[in-house]
């Protein structure tokens, strides 16, 4: 029995494909069979239902899965072991970062990062909370930047800063003349909201839920980008709720359509996460000192209220 039979067997369970997990392993299609097939030999077990399309794991198979991540985890650490023991920060690094983060932290650390650790190959992914959550657990990605608390046993958190909503209001509108806002005065059916499956669209939510939505503009729209929410916005389709990192860019004409809210002002936390078992502490510690470094000189909230980027049934 190998490591390499076992990350095999691991990967025909995740894409049910001989010939896919062959192209990714840069193996033909024979060589891989032939190993598993001699896994299965030693084992005098069948691990996979090879007459099934897809292809499907047998009920032995899957507990047999289940400890193969384990050993090939516990064999990925002797090599972090000895990289931490050396204090060496390099190799490759996968990262994901929600949609709503990137566009704004990751121009902020991303080339001193780069500079202060030439040997990480550092590979950034743009993924939902849910596909963060999924390819964290998989093990398919390292790390990632995301709104917290997620409420996930198997995931630690490292806050890295609190960001606070801040609105963005047409002139015809109510609040427009109010040097600040208060939550309460939000509507449901007043606000500009991002699509489906951004959480800081859900965060909104959560904070507008004790009043009512009752659409009265005669129209329902939602966005994946925040350009567009401005732009509709300064056309006087309604307000919108922006973080505070993403106003920083905005003209001196579009600032003056900013309002704060009253404090402590509803505010986002975003922290580097990964599971707990993950390995590469030492990158991940590098990546969180480097973001800390760069964050402080343009966001020093901390008198702020947390809302959950978690949806609320």
């Amino acid at each position: 029995m190998t490591i390499t039979q076992l990350k095999y067997v691991l990967s025909v369970a995740e894409y049910h494909n001989f010939t896919v997990v062959a192209e990714h392993s840069f193996v033909t299609q024979p060589t891989l069979s032939m190993q598993i097939q001699k896994l299965e030999d030693e084992l005098d077990a069948k691990i996979f239902n090879r007459s099934k399309k897809p292809i499907q794991l047998t009920e032995v198979g899957k507990r047999i899965v289940e400890q193969a991540k384990v050993i090939v985890d516990e064999s990925n650490r002797i090599l972090d072991i000895v990289h931490q023991q050396k204090g060496y920060v390099g190799g490759e690094f996968k990262l994901g970062i929600i949609p709503t983060v990137m566009p704004t932290l990751l121009p902020m650390f991303l080339n001193n990062f780069t500079k202060k650790y030439p040997k990480v190959k550092l590979i950034i992914e743009e993924l939902t909370t849910e596909e963060i959550v999924r390819k964290l657990t998989d093990g398919h990605i390292d790390a990632a930047i995301a709104a917290t608390p997620l409420e996930n046993e198997a995931i630690k958190e490292k806050p890295l800063y609190y960001e606070p909503f801040v609105g963005l209001v047409p002139e015809n509108h109510r609040l427009y003349n109010k040097k600040e806002i208060t939550s309460d005065e939000l509507e449901m059916d007043d606000i500009l909201l991002l699509e489906d499956g951004h959480c800081f669209k859900d965060s909104v939510i959560n904070l507008c839920r004790t009043h009512k939505a009752d659409n009265k503009k005669g129209f329902q729209l939602e966005s994946g980008s925040f350009d567009t929410l401005i732009k509709l916005s300064k056309e006087g389709l309604g307000m919108t709720l922006l973080p505070y990192l993403h106003t920083l860019d905005l003209s001196e004409l579009d600032k003056k359509h900013l309002r704060a809210f009253t404090s402590p002002p509803p505010a986002r936390e975003v922290s580097l996460i990964y599971h707990k078992s993950q390995l590469k502490m030492q990158l991940i510690k590098a990546l969180n000192d480097t973001i800390d470094g760069v964050i402080r000189g343009a966001i020093a909230f901390s008198d702020v209220q947390i809302i959950s980027p978690l949806q609320k049934n």
